[in-house]
């Protein structure tokens, strides 16, 4: 016969054992719940500004990150470059003085960038939206070439600015984007002096 005795320690262990298995269980269940109502961190990158740190950036580099799911190039132009970009004549290209192009009022200038060095553009092309390659070797695409960007999909022709030349497909500079330095080894893009 068994015995009807019951052992009141032996059950509140038990009721305990099982109570907090329970509560472990539900914490596991309820944490991955809980974490996938919050935006990922790919999700809050895609519209939030962006800080790039261009510390080791050599001249005649160029780094791509991303902002709002497009790549964003930031080129270090050399002496030379910036040198070659001012002999590029002005009736060469289609809006020489960026005046239809999309760009912030700090980059309405022939290098379009707030430091003529530093070159921060979208790195799309305006025609059908491709990734233009940097060529920046003058001679490297014909005697006239200064060096530039070459879109690989139509032919689009771009100077060391981004602005695009007579001639070809695409109709508007590239897009600079608004940004800002927080340092000279530090920038902001996404967000620009008037919007901080």
């Amino acid at each position: 016969m068994a015995n009807d005795a019951v052992d009141p320690a032996r059950r509140r262990l038990l009721a305990g054992t099982a109570g907090a298995l329970g509560g472990v269980g539900l914490a596991a269940t309820a944490v991955p719940f809980i974490s996938s109502m919050q935006p990922s961190a790919k999700t809050q990158a895609a519209g939030a500004p962006v800080e790039v740190d261009i510390s080791k950036l050599a001249p005649g580099e160029l780094m791509v990150v991303e902002w709002r799911r497009r790549p964003v190039w930031v080129f270090r132009r050399t002496q030379e470059e910036l040198d070659n970009l001012a002999k590029v004549p002005a009736d060469a290209l289609r809006d020489p003085d960026s005046a239809e192009s999309e760009q912030p009022p700090y980059a309405k200038n022939p290098h379009r960038s707030i430091k003529p060095e530093y070159l921060v553009m979208l790195g799309v092309c305006t025609h059908l939206g491709c990734s233009p390659q940097l060529r920046a070797e003058p001679g490297e695409l014909g005697a006239d070439w200064l060096g530039g960007f070459l879109c690989p999909c139509h032919g689009g022709r771009y100077d060391l600015a981004g602005r695009v030349f007579k001639g070809v497909p695409p109709p508007l500079n590239m897009a600079v984007p608004p940004h800002k330095y927080l340092s000279d080894t530090r920038i902001v893009i996404g967000e620009d002096q008037e919007t901080a």
